[in-house]
């Protein structure tokens, strides 16, 4: 009985080695063009269904709030389009004199370059508890900020950039991002009396599609099992890939929560994915599902020290 409960409590963590396996011994169904059609499914349909739940889910005023929190929205945009891929430029210059494949390093900076995804900050987010409208803003604003920012930060860092599509990726982030949120705000206006009583399962669903998004992502890896690199670079980049992303999650953890930061932990836990996520890189998404329960244990209990804290503090001032 008491492993039924353990594993109904950790769901998610094996539903996540599930995938992997899945991925691993068919990976030709989640690929490209395989019969799943993540070009369709994920790209489009799952990225439209998690900000369709996220605005049915969240009460307008949320929304409204996390919008004016200009001070969020600058914490997280400033660092990850531009601390982030600084701090990884800096580090590729010490890099460079290892025997690392070079290739392996501008790929690195590449995807230091990159905006955050708009779907695994968003669904880490809400599977914390913490700041969900905080994190659908910059994950949407941050995707379209990355339009025109990351060609320039390529251009900066690698010498070289690319055309983008600008009008196809802005309108594709619009109707699978915007167009979603704003339709689920809507149906929950019609329905809310009907959500609050039975309150639907929300959490469960963004964490489903999730991990739909990890098993295609790794069909792509297990079926491309003959990359023409040494086994030497490939573990040390993605050891050094781990230790960047476990370290820049402490800093912005660190900045967040120092004294008069001005955020609450609903909001570190917002910006703790919404900074470090970028696209959506494999390590990340792994690590941040991972750390799921300890970021969400820790901002249960900071929120009860406060709410006890403020208490103590409306007593003391009656009395």
């Amino acid at each position: 009985m008491r492993l039924l409960e353990r594993m109904r409590k950790e769901w998610f963590m094996i539903g996540i080695v599930l995938a992997i396996a899945g991925a691993k011994l068919e990976p030709s169904i989640g690929v490209n063009g395989g019969p799943l059609k993540p070009e369709i499914t994920v790209s489009y349909i799952a990225v439209a269904t998690i900000f369709f739940n996220s605005g049915l889910s969240l009460k307008t005023e949320e929304l409204t709030s996390a919008l004016v929190h200009i001070k969020l929205h600058l914490f997280i945009q400033i660092f990850t389009l531009a601390f982030f891929p600084a701090t990884i430029w800096l580090f590729l210059q010490l890099l460079s004199i290892t025997p690392i494949n070079e290739w392996l390093l501008k790929g690195l900076q590449t995807v230091g370059c990159m905006p955050p995804p708009v779907s695994s900050a968003v669904i880490l987010t809400k599977a914390v508890g913490g700041n969900e409208a905080a994190a659908i803003f910059n994950s949407a604003f941050g995707s379209f900020l990355g339009i025109v920012i990351t060609p320039v930060l390529l251009l900066l860092f690698l010498g070289s950039s690319s055309s983008v599509p600008f009008t196809s990726i802005f309108s594709q982030l619009f109707m699978t991002v915007v167009v979603p949120l704003i339709i689920g705000q809507i149906v929950r206006r019609y329905i809310k009396d009907w959500l609050e009583r039975k309150k639907p399962p929300f959490g469960a669903i963004s964490s489903s599609v999730l991990l739909m998004i990890i098993y295609t992502t790794f069909c792509d890896t297990f079926s491309n099992p003959n990359i023409d690199l040494d086994k030497f670079s490939l573990i040390l980049i993605l050891f050094i890939i781990f230790s960047i992303q476990l370290s820049f999650m402490l800093l912005t953890f660190l900045f967040s929560t120092r004294n008069n930061s001005g955020f609450t932990p609903a909001d570190t836990v917002a910006i703790i994915f919404c900074s470090t996520h970028k696209s959506l890189t494999l390590v990340q998404i792994l690590l941040g599902s991972v750390l799921v329960p300890t970021i969400k244990s820790w901002m249960v209990s900071r929120q009860k020290i406060l709410s006890s804290s403020e208490h103590h503090v409306v007593l003391s001032y009656r009395e």
